[in-house]
């Protein structure tokens, strides 16, 4: 408002100027007005999505270091077998349950026998793929490790072992929990390496690119498939903090995380193993390692109660 010749008052009228409507150089002073705009949400979310567009699968499933050829699959097992025996170490020391040097005493058989066991395992549960073809049994790099198959011979090697040294099987098993799933998301990863095990088609921004070689039949080159690798190793990584927080804030008997651990996972396992689309046997709608998660679940549900009403009886 200012003042004319007559001593009147006049209006100035103001029009608003658009970001869309000015350059940076006419643009108004409108510090301390009022903000008539915001973006939306959608609009931040669309335009994520033309980022990520993909996730992209390595070109090579190994790395070539002078004369020697280092295998990705093999690597993922283990720096994760590497980073599992460095928390379970910590966790027995932590308590004076045990040493590090007891963690690498029990990895050093455990891990072999568990990568064993889930060779024994798949090779069983798949066998029409090695029918004829003995010597792809043992070409493990290729990938073909069942983790039930392993879970179940390294962990009773890993209690042998840990019996061998007077360690408390009981408390073994509660310094290995969280440790298991560490290992296992770390592990998945050779999955993505080796271009395999991926779930169905999808249009989501972090849909998995597979190469042309690698795309099963019926699909055309460039479809997008769901990352089962990253949704379990993702899902593997929650379950080991919410084992450390139900191990630091609940006053659990010793072995009982390990069964939690079983429940977890199986849980986990169940839902990404539905979106798979791999070759697997099947009955009922659903895949073999999916019941298998069901009797894992129910036999861990069971024994964690049957234990908890004989410490109840006993108290």
């Amino acid at each position: 408002m200012v003042s004319n010749h007559a001593g009147k008052s006049a209006m100035i009228p103001v029009i608003p100027v658009s970001a869309d409507q000015s350059t940076l150089g006419d643009r108004p002073d409108t510090t301390g007005e009022p903000i008539v705009g915001v973006v939306s949400l959608f609009d931040v979310v669309s335009h994520a999505e033309s980022l990520i567009a993909s996730i992209p699968s390595p070109s090579s499933g190994s790395w070539e270091i002078g004369p020697l050829r280092l295998n990705a699959y093999g690597l993922m097992i283990a720096l994760g077998a590497i980073a599992a025996t460095w928390l379970m170490g910590r966790r027995l020391e932590a308590r004076t349950w045990g040493t590090r040097d007891d963690a690498s005493s029990i990895a050093i058989w455990a891990v072999p026998a568990g990568v064993v066991g889930a060779r024994i395992y798949h090779v069983v549960t798949d066998w029409e793929r090695f029918d004829g073809r003995f010597v792809d049994v043992f070409k493990i790099w290729e990938g073909g490790l069942g983790i039930y198959g392993g879970l179940v011979l390294g962990t009773l090697v890993g209690l042998w072992v840990a019996k061998k040294k007077g360690l408390s099987l009981g408390r073994t098993l509660t310094a290995v929990a969280p440790a298991l799933p560490l290992a296992q998301a770390i592990g998945r990863f050779g999955n993505w390496f080796n271009q395999e095990l991926f779930g169905r088609p999808t249009t989501l921004p972090w849909g998995l690119e597979i190469s042309a070689r690698k795309i099963p039949d019926g699909y055309e080159p460039g479809t997008l498939f769901h990352p089962t690798f990253l949704y379990e190793s993702l899902g593997l990584v929650v379950v080991m903090f919410v084992l450390l927080q139900i191990d630091r804030r609940a006053n659990l008997r010793e072995g009982r995380l390990f069964l939690i651990y079983g429940i977890g996972y199986s849980v986990l396992r169940f839902f990404v193993e539905g979106l798979r689309i791999d070759p697997a046997k099947s009955a009922g709608g659903l895949r073999l390692n999916q019941w298998v998660s069901i009797v894992v679940f129910c036999s861990s549900v069971a024994l964690l109660l049957a234990l908890r009403r004989r410490d109840t009886s006993k108290a």
